[in-house]
């Protein structure tokens, strides 16, 4: 393969998507790629983030930019976590094995999916650094109390909430996700009561309040953010009700099609919350700039998926690190030609 420093970020990730696209089985690939609907929401995510533009300021010592920063507590190394993505077994033999190894080398955060396709605690294992768990509340709640406590011994720092996804969204070019019922329940067989409907028990609860928040909290005692919120005031509801942060998302555009692109929520949100708890966003972030653009908003950091799914398929665990070092040295570039050295000195100044 061709070197990684000889590669701009954007040829990194158009390579890793090419060759994800070249190697995988078609419903695999189709499953991490396909949106919603007639996919508008697919479409429209990248652009969003490009269409803002940018004052930067002249004259400043940028001789050394450092992106590293906080969040809930942990140092890293740069504002970019990697986001939770079911089933990583249908881009690597390894699954999230293998990107665990990754995310180590690039010494970031990842947030393990309720669907990933090994056991919690083996993936914790192979984890050197900070890592959180997505929620998605099961029709049985019993199923996600058991997982939220495996979590919690096995080294989880904080619970992210999925808020967004009562029932799946329809997606007319994927069919259902080509793993098997073992690899779907791998966390959950062993909590499933005899007799009962595994699959059924496993589907989601689309009862779910904003109750939910102060039961995970109180269950696991860690950190709650909510996953899928694009409104100021959802936003402020779920701070009032106990909620540790806020992700700005819409599921990569893989639930109700048409909402508005992420990097067009993301202020509102930040104006209602980002004084009393951190906003995060994910959904279409492709370079450094965007990222630069995101915590000009008001952002704390901001979280890839398809891009980390790319990189596994491609390169297994050296593509997950390439392709968030690239990332994290784009957003280096990006600050020292906008004139500012650190996380905290990017303002919404910045904004045009």
């Amino acid at each position: 393969m061709k070197p990684v420093g000889d590669e701009s970020l954007v040829e990194l990730l158009a390579r890793h998507a090419r060759v994800a696209a070249e190697t995988l089985p078609p419903d695999a690939y189709d499953y991490i790629a396909t949106g919603s609907g007639e996919e508008i929401g697919l479409r429209e995510a990248i652009e969003a983030w490009r269409s803002y533009r940018l004052r930067p300021h002249v004259l400043r010592d940028v001789s050394v930019v450092s992106t590293a920063t906080e969040v809930l507590g942990h140092r890293l190394s740069a504002p970019i976590l990697v986001a939770a993505t079911a089933y990583h077994g249908l881009a690597h033999r390894d699954g999230e094995l293998e990107t665990a190894r990754g995310v180590n080398a690039a010494r970031a955060l990842i947030v393990l999916s309720t669907r990933v396709t090994h056991r919690i605690e083996d993936i914790a294992l192979q984890l050197e650094g900070p890592w959180w768990l997505q929620v998605y509340v099961m029709r049985n709640r019993e199923l996600t109390r058991q997982l939220v406590l495996r979590a919690v011994a096995a080294g989880a720092t904080a619970l992210v909430l999925t808020g967004d996804t009562p029932y799946l969204g329809r997606k007319p070019r994927q069919g259902e996700p080509p793993v098997s019922d073992e690899q779907y329940l791998v966390n959950l067989t062993e909590h499933v009561a005899p007799g009962e409907d595994a699959l059924r028990a496993a589907s989601m609860d689309a009862s779910i309040t904003l109750d939910t928040i102060a039961w995970l909290r109180e269950m696991s005692g860690l950190p709650v953010l909510v996953k899928g919120v694009l409104r100021a005031d959802d936003a402020a509801a779920c701070v009032e009700a106990g909620a540790a942060g806020v992700i700005v998302s819409n599921h990569g555009a893989r639930q109700l099609d048409r909402t508005v692109p992420t990097a067009a929520a993301l202020e509102q949100v930040v104006g209602s919350v980002g004084a009393r708890v951190p906003v995060l966003v994910d959904g279409g972030v492709r370079s450094g700039v965007d990222v630069l653009v995101a915590i000009a908003l008001g952002a704390r950091a901001v979280l890839v998926g398809r891009p980390v799914l790319w990189a596994l398929a491609a390169d297994g665990a050296r593509g997950v690190a390439d392709a968030l070092n690239a990332l994290r040295d784009d957003l280096a570039h990006a600050m020292g030609l906008a004139g500012v050295t650190s996380i905290a000195a990017i303002g919404r100044d910045l904004i045009a």
